[in-house]
């Protein structure tokens, strides 16, 4: 399906434009606004509200004001709201694909993919407010009563990053609206116009005033400082970067604020000699170029058995090589522009490093002329062990390639860096795979799978790659206190 010039104009023209302050659309209290883009072409999307300082604290004065009654909800009610934005979310998929295709560049294929995941999140936890529980017991010695009750935590920070647009806003929004907290929502400034959308959906879906409230900013530090040492606030849950989560966890120790955060990647690959090669490169795919390698989840070092190291790289590099690189709303596109100049800038940066250390390019290794900010997808062998691309978060379609000859050395290579998100392993020896799975440092890990991030699983690391998970049945947790309440023995005289 061909997207005109009109449709997208007609889109954008939908979108809200300001601030989401106790279910108003106002404009920043300073008049400022700030520019989105199409990384596809560098062209100006739109100009949106860009919140201060006084912005920012009316949103945390709303969502300090509607947080009693919001608690006091009947969880049922909360589920309703959360069914009814899943499926307003589901019959504007192909708007909500768009958007994202046009502020974050993915191809429209893998933004339709992701508004179904996104929604996902929205029909689990509608399900996940009415199973909320606590218990009560008998004390041991039998003279008291013990009874231990759930309660939301309270008004909320939400910081998302701009690489999953939809999915990233309804994993935090979501379960948050079935704990009974509210919240300040702060999105990516990369890509806030699906925040917007979806923030005017829920208040279609019902959601009262004050509950949700959204401050896109292009002063992000400045805005959400003044927050986090706020009393009324309660929690913080952050996406992005580890250096960013560091900074935000400083803060939040002040305050000893509830803490969930979701960060930095550099997921292992590792494919065994026993492998079903052709599955082993089309899972290699999907982990790598799912959002053009820019997902905290993209398989960054591929770990391969020596013995089947060049079959592997020269299948893999067949296999992306022939992907379209082009904007993502052309039919044919398979391969979107990353985000900025500055990402692609770095990416090649990290590639420039290897080559210049002894990796060879087997496909790719440089970016693509013209408008947008396009790298072509890459396979890089012979990559040394002390290259940066080995060490740092890619964020981009390069796949570095490096060997080992026995179980040990390749979890051990797999386990050499302070991130622990994601890791991916190939093999058909059920056995070898829950070994591996149990020594590897990972939050999750994909036995056979390329893609495994699911509403109905909890997400989330170990080590530098942060704390606490989003989804399952962990994920409405994250927005829950618990409290106990000692009973006088009823028996008593």
């Amino acid at each position: 399906m061909t997207v005109t010039a009109d449709r997208e104009s007609e889109l954008l023209a939908s979108v809200p434009k300001g601030l989401l302050i106790n279910g108003q659309w106002l404009p920043a209290a300073s008049g400022k606004t700030f520019d989105v883009e199409d990384p596809a072409t560098g062209k100006v999307l739109m100009s949106i509200s860009d919140a201060g300082v006084e912005d920012g604290a009316a949103a945390l004065d709303a969502a300090a004001s509607a947080q009693a009654s919001w608690a006091r909800t009947a969880p049922r009610e909360r589920g309703e709201i959360l069914r009814r934005a899943f499926e307003l979310v589901t019959a504007r998929a192909e708007d909500f694909a768009l958007l994202m295709t046009l502020e974050m560049g993915k191809p429209l294929a893998e933004s339709r993919g992701e508004v179904a995941y996104g929604a996902e999140f929205l029909r689990w936890f509608s399900e996940e407010a009415v199973r909320v529980s606590g218990r009560y017991s008998a004390a041991p010695d039998g003279k008291n009563r013990i009874l231990v009750q759930k309660k939301p935590v309270g008004p909320c920070l939400l910081i998302t990053p701009w690489n999953f647009p939809l999915a990233m806003a309804t994993r935090k929004i979501a379960p948050a609206v079935a704990a009974g907290c509210t919240m300040v929502l702060k999105p990516a400034n990369l890509t806030p116009l699906t925040s917007l959308l979806f923030a005017q959906v829920m208040q279609e879906a019902g959601l009262p005033a004050g509950v949700l409230n959204v401050i896109q900013t292009s002063t992000a530090g400045a805005v959400t400082g003044p927050l986090m040492k706020d009393d009324r606030l309660r929690k913080i849950s952050f996406t992005g970067s580890t250096a960013v989560g560091q900074s935000l966890m400083r803060e939040a120790a002040d305050k000893v604020l509830r803490s969930s955060m979701e960060l930095g990647g550099n997921a292992p690959f590792l494919v065994f000699e026993d492998a079903d090669l052709d599955k082993a490169v089309e899972g290699a795919v999907a982990a790598k170029m799912r959002n053009m390698g820019e997902a905290c989840t993209a398989a960054n070092r591929f770990i391969v058995h020596d013995s089947i190291a060049d079959a592997f790289a020269e299948k893999f590099a067949a296999k992306i090589s022939s992907l379209n690189t082009a904007r993502g709303t052309e039919p044919d596109s398979t391969v979107g522009p990353l985000i900025d100049g500055k990402a692609r800038n770095g990416v090649h940066s990290l590639v420039s490093d290897a080559v210049a250390n002894g990796a060879v390019a087997v496909t790719g290794g440089a970016p693509v002329d013209g408008p947008g900010y396009f790298y072509q997808p890459t396979v890089l062998k012979n990559v040394s062990a002390d290259a940066r691309i080995l060490k740092e978060e890619i964020f981009g379609p390069v796949a570095p390639i490096v060997t080992f000859k026995n179980e040990d050395e390749a979890i051990e290579l797999a386990n050499n860096t302070e991130y622990g998100l994601v890791a991916y392993v190939f093999t058909t020896d059920l056995n070898r795979g829950l070994r591996v799975s149990e020594r590897i440092e990972t939050g999750m890990l994909g036995l056979n799978a390329g893609v495994i991030s699911n509403a109905a699983a909890p997400f989330g690391g170990v080590k530098q790659s942060g704390l606490g998970r989003e989804g399952g049945f962990e994920g409405i947790e994250e927005y829950l206190t618990t409290q106990y309440v000692g009973i006088a023995d009823p028996y008593a005289d």
